[in-house]
């Protein structure tokens, strides 16, 4: 009990000794304070003071500042006037001076004008005098030569006349034989370059082909049984076969080249596969027939490109390709016509004109020969038709119909066109009359014999020498074949001139075929 109001005793002690201390505390603050705030009163009046001296100091320095300022400009704008007022004097120095100068120039060319109108009036008093004494002259000449000054003039001018006719004359006609001799070197340079430029081999074109046979063994292989073999090659080749004593070789002989192709490489392949009977023989003759198509085909797109003509039909690039077995005068056609269009693109280029329509038109030239032998009419009017047909321009067209002066010519690749066929044609070597002629020979007797109702087919065989007639047998019997074959030489004889004789064979097969199932 004692210890808790021991405690409670020095609880109230500490209070009230704290709030002494308080107390006596407050009132040293108090005192501090008082002393701080009177203080910065003072300071802040002097603060106040120093700040009005300072703004009052700055307002004097920038009035001065200003005066200064405005005296500068007063300066430059009293300079600069002083230099403009010093220019415009001298510009009004150079002006009097100016001035002064033209007016001395108008005086002296009014001096000069004086003088000019005096000279001007003594020319004209002296012209009157020369012409009072031209008058005079006149005159005393009329009297004398006893012509009037008019009847002078025709008389002078007509003698004039004569010499500059005669002149004139002269000159043409000097202009006229340099021209020629200019043109015709020209054109000798012409063609020579395009000659030159044009390198093409000639290979005389034959009507036979050989074979050869690995031995002698072979022919009789290829003759089969009773010639069984033989009969079924030329039956479906419209190739005559000559097997003579000729050592391992056999000859075919046809005018038809494309024929003969065929024949030759159906008769490699049979005797490489060494099977020779009649249905192998049809089955590798069409065989042979497919490849030449495709060989034509390639041809024709090759003479294309090494032409450099682009953009053909491609049934123009068969017919094309198709010349590759067409000769003409013994000269392959597909070959000159190449050459024909090298030559007319080469003058062309050398006259400074289209070489390329010229190469185009020299190609396609000869087109019509391609089939002058199925269609009726010359291989100019087939070949314009098939021109036309495919849809060539017009210029092409025309220089086709113009190459041999069916039409006159209207351009200069009508003209060039003409003269490269000329050219090629006319080349040593190039062509054999006797050939062509031969040739027709042999289409004309197949086209005879193809003329009769019933005839399937006919091949002119042994150099024109017999013709091989394929009847169909469903319209011409047995009994026909004799007058039939009788009708065919008779007129052979009619229409056609050759020498000895011609041997006319009427041949009637029946087939027939069924399957065993």
């Amino acid at each position: 009990m004692e210890v808790l109001w021991f405690v409670i005793g020095l609880l109230i002690g500490g209070a009230v000794m704290s709030f002494v201390g308080y107390k006596s505390g407050y009132s040293k603050r108090k005192k501090v304070a008082e002393a701080a705030i009177s203080s910065a009163e003072e300071e802040a009046v002097r603060i106040v003071d120093e700040a009005c001296k300072t703004a009052e100091s700055r307002r004097k320095e920038i009035v001065l500042e200003g005066k200064e300022e405005i005296h500068r400009l007063r300066n430059e704008n009293d300079k600069e006037l002083r230099e403009r007022r010093s220019e415009v004097n001298k510009q009004e120095k150079r002006n009097q001076q100016r001035e002064e100068y033209l007016n001395k120039k108008i005086e002296q060319v009014e001096k000069k004008l004086e003088q000019v109108s005096a000279r001007m009036k003594q020319a004209d008093e002296k012209f009157a005098e020369a012409e009072d004494l031209k008058r005079c002259q006149l005159e005393i000449m009329e009297k004398i030569s006893g012509f009037t000054t008019e009847q002078a003039k025709e008389q002078l001018m007509k003698t004039l006349e004569d010499e500059l006719v005669h002149e004139k004359a002269l000159k043409i006609k000097e202009f006229e034989q340099q021209t020629k001799d200019e043109a015709d070197k020209k054109a000798r340079n012409i063609i020579s370059l395009a000659i030159q430029r044009c390198a093409s081999d000639y290979v005389a074109e034959a009507t036979v082909s050989v074979v050869a046979l690995p031995n002698d063994e072979m022919k009789g292989r290829i003759i089969g049984r009773e010639g069984r073999n033989i009969r079924a090659l030329e039956t479906a080749t419209g190739v005559d076969i000559i097997i003579d004593d000729t050592p391992e070789a056999i000859t075919l002989s046809s005018f038809n080249p494309v024929r003969r192709e065929v024949a030759r490489i159906a008769m490699e392949r049979l005797i490489a596969d060494g099977r020779i009977h009649p249905a192998r023989i049809e089955e590798m003759v069409d065989k042979a027939n497919r490849e030449i198509e495709a060989t034509i085909k390639e041809e024709g797109e090759k003479a294309m490109l090494e032409a450099d003509v682009m953009g053909l039909h491609p049934e123009l690039v068969k017919l094309l390709g198709r010349l590759r077995y067409r000769t003409s005068y013994g000269q392959n056609v597909l070959k000159h016509s190449l050459e024909v269009a090298a030559i007319a693109g080469a003058m062309a280029a050398e006259l400074g004109i289209d070489s390329t329509a010229a190469r185009r038109a020299g190609l396609l030239h000869d087109i019509g020969k391609a089939l002058d032998y199925e269609i009726e009419g010359s291989h100019v009017d087939i070949g314009v038709d098939v021109a036309r047909k495919y849809r060539e321009q017009d210029h092409i067209i025309h220089a086709i119909a113009a190459h041999h002066g069916n039409v006159e010519a209207t351009s200069i690749t009508d003209c060039l066109v003409q003269a490269a066929d000329a050219l090629s044609a006319a080349r040593p070597g190039a062509r054999r009359e006797n050939v062509e002629s031969y040739i027709k020979r042999l289409q004309r007797l197949e086209e005879i014999a193809k003329s009769f109702n019933g005839v399937s087919d006919s091949y002119a065989i042994q150099a024109g020498r017999e013709v091989r007639v394929l009847v169909k047998p469903e319209v011409i019997g047995d009994e026909d074949m004799a007058f039939v074959a009788r009708e065919i030489c008779k007129q052979i004889e009619n229409e056609l001139d050759y020498p000895g004789q011609i041997k006319v064979n009427v041949i009637r097969e029946s087939r027939a075929s069924e399957f065993a199932k």
